[in-house]
């Protein structure tokens, strides 16, 4: 009998370990049919909006409260994710590692001046900042949740 026990609590304490390699921020979301960022521009074609679940590997994230991050696509272009009415953050701390989050994908412009303010963010010196100088079209995404594998 003590063997099922200590078998048993062997098996629960794995499982609970396992579970704590995953966090999650915003809404409680899972992984199951995200799609890979790499794949989001070619899905969404001429749509400027889309709903959708993604999966990626995290590049950079604001180093000032984790309020945005950026997310890989193909030939070396990044994705600038940020939170849902700035309702949640996540750590700074997770560059290299593998999310999923889920929200609303859109092309849009983005102005000097928010470009300026990202750059400031990730801890751009003043010289490269000032170098900011023209809006660029984007792909960026509003995340209702964020889970951090």
């Amino acid at each position: 009998m003590k063997k099922i026990f200590t078998i048993l609590f062997f098996i629960t304490a794995l499982a609970t370990a396992q579970a704590q390699n995953e966090d999650s921020f915003g809404k409680k979301i899972d992984d199951k049919k995200a799609i890979a960022a790499t794949a989001l521009p070619a899905k969404m074609g001429k749509d400027e909006k889309m709903n959708a679940k993604v999966t990626g590997t995290v590049e950079s994230v604001c180093q000032v409260k984790g309020c945005w991050m950026k997310v890989k696509l193909d030939n070396g272009e990044t994705m600038r994710v940020m939170f849902k009415d700035y309702g949640f953050f996540v750590p700074k701390d997770i560059s290299g590692k593998t999310v999923v989050f889920e929200g609303e994908a859109q092309k849009k412009l983005v102005p000097v001046e928010h470009l300026q303010h990202y750059a400031q963010d990730a801890g751009k010196s003043k010289e490269e900042i000032a170098k900011i100088t023209e809006p660029k079209q984007e792909l960026t995404f509003i995340a209702d949740g964020v889970l951090v594998k």
